[in-house]
């Protein structure tokens, strides 16, 4: 998860929750971590039993993995720059991915430079809810949580939509 890369001619307004959005990303990303030995969890009086959230082996599957999404009906018909092709490259530092909004270009550590922790379907979903903007925004504002959660719901599942938009809540989050 990372920061939106901008031209000279594009100024972003200041990216006031980014500090929120990480907090509540990194414990789902935590919850998730341990849903093999605990799928089912307690959130906000409910239980929910946690669908499975894809890894990938290498950056060229993240590629795969993003075209796919991309192509999805119902991304293209609510996002148009879903048309916009991302082209994925293995990030040199290893300790945040981040999406170039010049050239469409997502930057993910892969194994060769650490963990290979950014591998993974919700930090896809992170960097593709920055891409899919219409225009330059606060990078983590209301307008890409919503994107981000829409993403995840239709694309991993309603119950982790549910689990980040409580935890998102949970941190101050701003949505929408």
């Amino acid at each position: 998860m990372g920061s939106v890369g901008r031209s000279t001619a594009e100024t972003a307004p200041r990216d006031g929750q980014r500090a929120k959005v990480y907090e509540a990303e990194h414990l789902v990303h935590r919850i998730f971590d341990r849903s093999a030995e605990y799928p089912v969890v307690q959130i906000a009086g409910s239980q929910l039993v946690l669908p499975p959230e894809r890894r990938f082996g290498s950056v060229p599957a993240v590629q795969v993995y993003v075209r796919r999404v991309l192509d999805l009906g119902w991304v293209r018909a609510t996002w148009p720059r879903a048309t916009v092709p991302v082209r994925v490259r293995e990030r040199a530092g290893s300790t945040q991915a981040h999406y170039e909004r010049a050239g469409a270009v997502m930057a993910v550590p892969g194994y060769r430079t650490g963990s290979g922790w950014a591998l993974r379907e919700l930090v896809i979903l992170h960097e593709l809810a920055h891409h899919l903007a219409d225009q330059v925004e606060p990078a983590h504002g209301g307008p890409f949580v919503d994107r981000l959660l829409t993403l995840v719901d239709g694309v991993i599942g309603a119950e982790a939509a549910l689990l980040m938009r409580i935890t998102m809540l949970d941190a101050g989050v701003a949505i929408g």
